[in-house]
């Protein structure tokens, strides 16, 4: 795993303000990151002034200043010294139009570029990172170096956790770079050596936090239906899952080990995970989690056949 220290000398830039995208950005700053080293790209001019009056980064409306990292030009003279480490974190229905656009820039200065988008696999990336506005291959273009990222949305509350895999123009400073950004809202963050891991990735930890929710409000209505009161139920239901997870991060212990610990013969615990069992549940699960995957790889396919040039 690379070094977990953020060089606070690099530049970053943010193509797209979204959510997840502040999400990082406040990660970065509460671990003493520099905003003036970072630049947000965002068309909406009051999304603009938000990131601007709660972050104090620099913004820009225009995709290639940002990757020049001549956004707030009077203090860098506008002759671009480029950014370090480029973040797209735009919708994938607008992934290729975007990246297009900024292919001569990411050609002249040359970063790394993390994606963050669901769906996109990096061979339509790069083609797109090697092409001119029309889809024209460039001349003379050389393959960018790329990250993709699986993040979760638990990151907006810096308790995330992300898959990543990089190509093999990707510099070991630039993997531990991207990393380091990443793990400012990831708690656990971990690289895979084939990116078609990303897909089971997804099922397993971005789509995860649904799996968790859905569970909780299977168990408050339990709890609801056998009687007790809705505000009693769900806040019994929620603590408890965080006191587990807790539980299952901060001793490292097996979940099994942890789940037999808990569970006396012939008590409770025991009553409910026989049923558990007998109803199939890690079927349930399994079969969900291979649906996912599968549908990951799906939409894969279905986006780059809608965006072959």
């Amino acid at each position: 795993m690379p070094d977990s220290e953020l060089d606070p000398s690099k530049r970053i830039s943010f193509i797209g303000g979204g959510n997840m995208g502040q999400a990082i950005i406040g990660g970065l700053l509460a671990n003493g990151y520099p905003a003036k080293n970072i630049t947000v790209s965002e068309p909406n001019e009051a999304a603009r002034t938000h990131l601007e009056k709660t972050f104090g980064v620099l913004t820009t409306s225009k995709n290639e200043e940002a990757v020049a990292f001549t956004a707030g030009s009077s203090q860098r003279d506008g002759k671009g010294v480029g950014a370090d480490l480029v973040m797209l974190a735009v919708k994938p229905q607008i992934m290729r139009d975007v990246a297009l656009a900024m292919a001569v820039s990411v050609q002249k200065y040359k970063p790394v570029v993390v994606t963050i988008a669901a769906g996109i696999v990096l061979k339509d990336l790069a083609r797109w990172l090697t092409s001119d506005a029309q889809g024209k291959a460039l001349d003379d273009a050389a393959p960018p170096r790329l990250v993709r990222v699986m993040p979760n949305t638990p990151a907006l509350v810096l308790e995330g956790a992300a898959g990543l895999y990089a190509t093999s123009e990707v510099s070991e400073e630039q993997k531990s770079l991207a990393f380091n950004v990443l793990s400012a809202v990831s708690k656990a963050a971990y690289w895979v050596d084939r990116e078609e891991l990303l897909d089971v990735v997804t099922a397993v930890s971005g789509s995860g936090p649904a799996y968790f929710f859905l569970m909780v409000e299977a168990l408050a209505k339990s709890g609801i239906e056998l009687g007790l009161p809705s505000e009693i139920a769900y806040g019994l239901a929620r603590q408890t899952c965080l006191g587990a997870g807790k539980m299952l991060v901060d001793t490292a212990e097996d979940p099994a080990d942890l789940r037999r610990k808990v569970t006396s013969p012939g008590g409770t615990t025991h009553a409910a995970v026989e049923s558990f069992e007998a109803n199939g549940l890690r079927k349930i699960i399994n079969d969900a989690v291979v649906a996912a995957t599968r549908r990951g790889e799906a939409l894969g396919k279905e986006f780059s056949q809608v965006r072959t040039n």
